[in-house]
């Protein structure tokens, strides 16, 4: 699967740990920056990785901040995306089965990265359980 991963400076330590994780379950990850720790304006990335996901180029997305709110908010401007900001593998796990997210906002400065890495499997590894959640999805995507 095509994996759209993006942050900023606070999330870019995280970043390459997941990209390379990605890269371990036969995923390829593909990184719309940044490309350091150094002080950056965040949705100069994170629009990029979000459109990619609501093009088509790339099936899910991934992105990254300190807190990852600014970032979900930006990825979540953008139509055909719905992305949720995970804390914990239930978070994960509900944002993918009840919400059918498509991509993902994780603070590097809220978890630590074995929960990082933890949510990302667990969001890769959870179907979406349509039925009467279908239904609300495809009101919310119009």
């Amino acid at each position: 699967m095509r994996i759209a991963i993006a942050s900023d400076h606070a999330g870019y330590e995280y970043k390459e740990a997941i990209k390379a994780f990605l890269a371990e379950r036969g995923h390829e990850p593909v990184d719309f920056g940044t490309d350091s720790d150094e002080s950056c304006d965040y949705p100069l990335f994170i629009r990029p990785a979000a459109e990619a996901v609501a093009s088509g180029d790339c099936e899910r997305g991934i992105v990254l901040g300190g807190s990852g709110n600014g970032e979900a908010i930006v990825a979540n401007r953008v139509a055909g995306v719905r992305c949720t900001l995970c804390w914990d593998r239930e978070s994960a796990e509900m944002g993918r089965r009840h919400n059918n997210a498509n991509a993902i906002s994780i603070g590097q400065r809220m978890v630590t990265l074995e929960t990082a890495l933890d949510i990302v499997a667990t969001w890769l590894d959870t179907p979406f359980d349509g039925g009467r959640h279908a239904r609300r999805i495809a009101q919310i995507d119009g």
